[in-house]
């Protein structure tokens, strides 16, 4: 399968220049590439840009169900290069088309329409941040079914893939172990998991902008450990998960970029195609290609104490001082999902790193431990 994550920074409520930033990344793209493309994915609200503070600042930009500019941008890009577009944009359902609510109802969501121009999904995103949470009501649950030319797919934005429960735009205190997006893949037996995002990095601007073409390796990290359950199963047959997020600095939040292409077989995550934390541009995989890295996990252990040195006079040292090298958490959990009611501790703290193939050297593309909402990651690494 051919697939391409157009990465790129829109500003907010600059729609026209917005698609213009989009058209560009295309026109740069090798026209060879675009060739026998399968699927298209643009980040989460894409033309409208994704920072509002409010329904009053959103509302001049919100698009009718499936007929706005984002759909038609869609479906015009989707005949052009014969292959399925899913784009994010701010929806507006109107109220005369809803039985259950008099008032208009708004929705962070995600089109999907085919070559032919007509629409194949519109979802709506079920688990908002604060940000959306101002004027945007939830969705009745993740998406998944079949669609012609890509199989069985699952589809969210960007925050479903960490929260799950009941829905709830404030619900930031859930368990780790709550992988209701993983789950979901599982359940609909998809082979292709699409995640339309505007994700943010916590870091600080002046530290993270100045390294656009370095993936955020925290980020890619993070959003692979979310589909542990996927990991955890180790099914024979690949699921390829495409990660389409945005880039750049919308008023005071930086946005993580790292878009990313990734198979998970057999309990292994492959990667087929990334990109740079501030790169503009179209990344173009193929998946019947092999990948060109791995990420494997890297258990955290601490080493015992180093025997005492040999002197005349040295008293010998009970073993029983002697501190033992403690058990790995991350061994435990990757041999079986928690219960319920079990309690659960935070994945620990570790470094991850990229081997590129044809690569000998280790060093790059290297991340520190790092939390993210008093979370920890589990040890990661890449390897080719």
């Amino acid at each position: 399968m051919r697939i391409g994550c157009l990465q790129f920074a829109p500003q907010v409520g600059d729609v026209s220049n917005n698609l213009n930033r989009a058209d560009a990344c295309l026109a740069r793209a090798d026209p060879m590439e675009l060739e026998n493309l399968d699927l298209l994915v643009l980040p989460e609200m894409a033309f409208s840009g994704y920072n509002f503070k409010s329904l009053e600042h959103i509302m001049p930009f919100l698009e009718p169900s499936g007929s706005g500019i984002s759909a038609l941008w869609a479906r015009t890009s989707a005949l052009k290069y014969d292959c399925i577009v899913a784009v994010g944009y701010p929806e507006k359902v109107d109220s005369s088309r809803q039985r259950r609510f008099s008032a208009p109802r708004y929705y962070n969501s995600l089109i999907m329409v085919n070559g032919d121009g007509e629409t194949l999904a519109n979802y709506r995103k079920s688990f908002l941040y604060y940000t959306d949470a101002t004027w945007a009501s939830e969705g009745d649950g993740f998406f998944g079914g079949e669609i012609d030319g890509l199989g069985q797919v699952a589809m969210g934005i960007c925050m479903d893939i960490k929260y799950g429960s009941i829905p709830s735009p404030y619900r930031f205190e859930m368990p780790w172990n709550t992988y209701e997006f993983g789950f979901h893949i599982l359940e609909v037996k998809a082979n292709l998991v699409i995640l339309s995002m505007a994700w943010l990095t916590q870091e600080d601007p002046s530290t993270f902008t100045p390294f656009t073409q370095e993936p955020d390796m925290e980020t890619i990290s993070y959003w692979v450990q979310r589909l542990e359950p996927v990991i955890r199963k180790e099914q024979k047959d690949e699921i390829i998960v495409v990660f389409c997020n945005r880039c750049g600095i919308e008023d005071d939040v930086v946005y993580a970029g790292t878009s990313a292409v990734v198979g998970i077989k057999n309990g292994e995550v492959s990667v087929y195609g990334l990109l740079g934390r501030g790169v503009k541009e179209l990344l173009i995989v193929n998946t019947d290609l092999p990948p060109f890295a791995k990420l494997v996990s890297r258990e955290k252990v601490t080493e015992p104490a180093p025997e005492p040195l040999p002197h005349p006079t040295a008293v010998p040292v009970p073993p029983s001082m002697v501190s033992p090298a403690k058990a790995s958490p991350t061994k435990d959990r990757l041999s079986r999902l928690p219960e319920a009611d079990e309690p659960v501790e935070d994945p620990p703290a570790t470094a991850i790193k990229v081997i590129r193939r044809n690569d000998s050297n280790d060093s790059s593309w290297t991340s520190p431990a790092y939390h993210r909402s008093a979370q920890s990651v589990t040890p990661f690494r890449w390897r080719a």
